[in-house]
């Protein structure tokens, strides 16, 4: 008999990736996604059994119930950092409260363990580099302290319930179905400026780094925790440094883009370098990351030029 897995925001960038990924390996994939940012158009609907619910509403539990998963994946938030600063309480009542819903369903239902999506976020100001899961927590924004707070309701859950639970800190995701607009990650929306035949703006000196991992190996690491990595907090990241403008001169390369971008005033709040370390990951969740940057971008410019609709 084949082992069901729940998606919460199965439907999003992350989510219908994971979902691809755990149909391949052979488990039964249900997805509760309330559309607010998720298309259905990510999943195929004939291997997949879909609700459309928020993880808020009462009828939530009920599904969880129903469908008996023995793991849930919780991908479902609130991922804007402005507008959790615009809004904290709507970011505390999806990433948090609706968390903890979450939380109450598979202990219900007898789940086996929870995977949760954390973030980056929490660490704030490298205070070195590499950042490694030992790093002082301080978030810069109600989005980066409501993901620690979930970490630690897991880690509380365990105590109470025995709820087991693998929490992966993203770095930056990048890859094909990621939205371009609202808090866009930085490759989709030079991609998207590119289809439209739009000047590629970096905000800055371009100096500024990040450690940018494509989606499908996020979506293995989802994957190999199902089974590994009890009760302990990865950084799913590549580990490597990479400014906007390395990446930018790979991104004109690929996509024969010859004009230069625009560079404007540094954006406040902005951190100038971070980079992920991610051994603990490869060691523990039997993982690594298997694209390199380029071979990334290339899949992710092949998906935006193909889906533009000009």
């Amino acid at each position: 008999m084949r082992e069901k897995v729940l998606i919460t925001g199965g439907c999003g960038f992350i989510g219908s990736h994971i979902a691809e990924k755990l149909i391949a390996n052979g488990y039964e994939v249900s997805i509760v996604d309330n559309l607010s940012t998720g298309k259905k158009c990510n999943i195929d609907s004939s291997n997949i059994r879909f609700y459309q619910c928020s993880i808020l509403e009462p009828g939530f539990e009920e599904i969880v119930i129903e469908e008996q998963p023995d793991y849930i994946i919780h991908q479902a938030a609130q991922v804007s950092v402005i507008n959790s600063i615009r809004n904290s309480l709507y970011d505390e009542e999806l990433n948090i409260r609706g968390s903890i819903k979450v939380i109450e369903a598979a202990v219900k239902a007898s789940a086996k363990k929870v995977i949760y999506a954390s973030s980056a976020a929490v660490y704030g100001i490298p205070q070195y580099l590499p950042i490694d899961t030992a790093h002082p927590i301080s978030p810069l924004s109600p989005y980066g302290v409501s993901k620690f707070s979930v970490e630690k309701y897991l880690e509380m859950s365990y105590r109470l319930y025995g709820l087991n639970y693998t929490i992966l800190r993203y770095a930056n995701v990048f890859g094909p179905r990621q939205d371009a607009l609202g808090e866009g990650g930085v490759i989709s929306i030079f991609m998207d400026a590119i289809v439209r035949g739009e000047k590629l703006t970096i905000f800055g000196d371009g100096e500024q780094t990040r450690d940018f991992i494509f989606v499908d190996d996020v979506a293995e690491a989802n994957v190999q925790s199902l089974k590994l990595g009890n009760r302990e907090v990865h950084n799913i990241s590549t580990g490597n440094e990479v400014s906007l403008n390395e990446l930018i001169s790979i991104i004109m390369d690929i996509t024969g883009v010859a004009e230069k971008p625009k560079y404007e005033s540094e954006r406040e709040g902005d951190i100038k370098r971070s980079v992920l370390c991610n051994k603990k990951a490869k060691k523990n969740l039997l993982w690594e990351p298997k694209y390199t940057l380029r071979d990334g971008l290339h899949e992710t410019f092949h998906f935006y030029s193909s889906n533009y609709v000009r």
